[in-house]
C-alpha cells in the first residue's frame, strides 16, 4: 500500500472504501477519526502519500511523517464557497437580529422598530487570508465592507488588491474591527491565539465567528467574553464533538451555534470526492500532487 486517503466521517467512507479497493488495490481509506503517527506509520512501510480529502490535517503528525518522507497533501479549496457563505449567515443572523423578530413573531408581536443593522461600511478582520480567507473577502466585497486581514504570510499586492483587503497587524485589526472572523490551521503556534487579552483589544460589542479550530481560541477566555456581553459568537468548531451542553455558554443570548457543519454542503461534499481523487489519480500517474503540505 502506497497512498493513505484520509476522509472527513460526513462522506460515504465505507462506500467510496469499497469502490476504491476495486479499482486501485494500493489506496487504503480511512477516516480523519484515526490520528496519523508513528504508531499508524508504523504499520505501514511502504507509504508514500497521504491525501487528507478536507481543509485541515491536525489529526497528522507532520513531524513524524516528515520524518518518515512521505508527501502529505490536503484540499483546501473544496469547501472555500461553503464556509465563506456560512461565516456571512452569521454575520446576518446578528446583523438583522433575526432570533429576536423571529420570537417575536411568534409570540403575537408586531415590532416597528429593531435594533437591525446593515453590513454595508462595517470592517471585517479576516483573520487567516489563505483559500478560505481570500474567497470570504472576495464575497463580503460586494456587500460594501472595509476588509482587514492579518496571516502570517502576506499575500500579493495584486491579490489585496483583488480582495479589497488591508495587511494589518493582529492586534490592531481585533481593535478596528467590527466583526472578526478566524480562518487558520490549528498548529503550535495558533494554539490559544486568541485569549483574555485579544477579547480585551475588542470593541465592546464585536461580532467573533469561529469556523477553524476550536483549540486556536481560548475556551474559558471566549467564556468570560460572551457572559459579560463583551462580544456576540457565532461557534462552529468545539475542543470536544459533541461538546458539553450543559457548558454556560450555550446559555448565553449573544451566541449563535452550529455543529461543525461550516463546510459541509451537498456541493462540497461532491468537490471533496473529486478533489482527492484527482490528486491521488495524479500522484499514481508519476505527476507532483497539488496542494502539499509535506
Amino acid at each position: 500500500m502506497k497512498v493513505l486517503a484520509i476522509l472527513p466521517p460526513f462522506l460515504p467512507v465505507e462506500m467510496i472504501r469499497r469502490s476504491v479497493s476495486a479499482v486501485l488495490p494500493g489506496i487504503e481509506v480511512r477516516t480523519d477519526e484515526d490520528f496519523v503517527g508513528e504508531n499508524l506509520l508504523g504499520k505501514m512501510p511502504n507509504l508514500k502519500f497521504i491525501q487528507v480529502a478536507s481543509t485541515g490535517y491536525d489529526n497528522v503528525d507532520l513531524e513524524a511523517v516528515r520524518r518518515a518522507g512521505i508527501m502529505l497533501a490536503n484540499a483546501p479549496s473544496s469547501n472555500k464557497e461553503s464556509v465563506a457563505e456560512h461565516v456571512i449567515g452569521m454575520i446576518l443572523y446578528f446583523l438583522k437580529d433575526f432570533r429576536y423578530l423571529d420570537n417575536q413573531i411568534r409570540s403575537g408581536s408586531w415590532p416597528m422598530l429593531t435594533a437591525s443593522r446593515d453590513l454595508s461600511g462595517k470592517i471585517v478582520g479576516i483573520v487567516g487570508m489563505g483559500a478560505i480567507g481570500q474567497r470570504l473577502a472576495e464575497r463580503l466585497l460586494p456587500f460594501g465592507c472595509s476588509i482587514l486581514y492579518y496571516d502570517v504570510r502576506r499575500i500579493s499586492r495584486e491579490m489585496e488588491v483583488r480582495y479589497g483587503s488591508m495587511f494589518t497587524p493582529l492586534n490592531e485589526l481585533l481593535s478596528v474591527s467590527d466583526i472578526i472572523t478566524l480562518h487558520v490551521p490549528l498548529t503550535d503556534s495558533t494554539r490559544k491565539m486568541i485569549g483574555d487579552h485579544e477579547f480585551s483589544l475588542m470593541k465592546d460589542g464585536c461580532m467573533f465567528i469561529n469556523t477553524s479550530r476550536a483549540e486556536v481560541v481560548d475556551g474559558l477566555a471566549l467564556l468570560r467574553a460572551v457572559e459579560v456581553g463583551k462580544i456576540k459568537a457565532g461557534i462552529d468548531v468545539y475542543e470536544k464533538e459533541p461538546p458539553d451542553f450543559l457548558s454556560p455558554i450555550f446559555r448565553a443570548e449573544n451566541t449563535l451555534f452550529t455543529p461543525h457543519i461550516a463546510g459541509v454542503t451537498l456541493e462540497s461534499q461532491a468537490r471533496f470526492i473529486q478533489e482527492t481523487a484527482a490528486n491521488v489519480l495524479r500522484y499514481m500517474q508519476g505527476l507532483n500532487p497539488m496542494n502539499r503540505v509535506i
